[in-house]
């Protein structure tokens, strides 16, 4: 089995030889790469396990990279984003594009391979009869459709109603698998994969945010049910559809 390959994203040299060296001395192979361009070209040249991803890039930034990477056939890679920034804004901010986990410089490579480790190891965790196959472009529900293409949601009435990178994919989570209590680990794997510390801290409120866009009171949801001490559950009934079983 080989070992696990680490893509580091940092435009200081020194840091990207720094910790590349680190990393390899602890058993992980490693490329680096400099910019967006630099880091598209490794994906494209090497399989990937996971990046290492610095926020404060010439040109794209990394929250940019972020988005893009998740929203594009690298999606499922697992991201660790470095910061010297520590502002609890920019860390729920990066988790919302799509971070796995955020570390803010100065760190110790120890913490890193820490967290790449963790990271790594819940993102395998997922459970196979939890696994999915590519959904139907839309799923309807009670009086809504999620575009899975979109990635906005449709009223009743035609309108469009946007949603951030995180209410997605926890929509997505809830509507692959309706009528099923899902504890906060089970969601933690299936949404973000990150250290549950990050996510206890968000997910209440990430799920009233949800309620929000579907206009679906705290007190009597008719769409996410608070279950007491077990999680939570989508009790709607969710139907699939193809573009050509789409109405016109």
């Amino acid at each position: 089995m080989q070992p696990d390959h680490i893509l580091i994203v940092d435009d200081d040299r020194e840091i990207r030889e720094l910790l590349g060296s680190y990393l390899e001395k602890n058993g992980l192979r490693v490329t680096k790469a400099a910019s967006g361009k630099h880091l598209r070209a490794a994906l494209d040249d090497v399989a990937i396990d996971l990046i290492v991803l610095d926020l404060m890039l010439p040109g794209e930034d990394g929250l940019t990279l972020c988005r893009d990477l998740r929203a594009g056939k690298h999606k499922t890679i697992p991201i660790l984003m470095l910061t010297a920034r520590s502002d609890e804004a920019d860390r729920i901010l990066g988790l919302e594009m799509g971070a796995d986990d955020y570390l803010a410089k100065p760190f110790a490579p120890r913490e890193l391979l820490a967290r790449i480790r963790s990271v790594l190891r819940r993102a395998r965790m997922l459970p196979p009869n939890l696994q999915v196959d590519e959904p139907a472009h839309l799923l309807s529900f009670g009086e809504w459709q999620l575009d899975t293409v979109g990635r906005h949601l449709v009223d009743t009435g035609g309108t469009l109603v946007p949603l951030s990178g995180a209410e997605y994919r926890l929509l997505r989570v809830f509507l692959d698998h309706p009528q099923r209590v899902l504890n906060r680990d089970q969601l933690l794997n299936l949404t973000q994969g990150r250290d549950a510390e990050l996510f206890e801290r968000s997910i209440d409120l990430l799920v009233s945010r949800l309620r929000q866009r579907l206009n679906d009171g705290a007190r009597e949801p008719r769409y996410i049910k608070t279950v007491r001490s077990e999680g939570y559950v989508f009790s709607a009934a969710v139907q699939p559809q193809h573009p050509r079983e789409a109405p016109i």
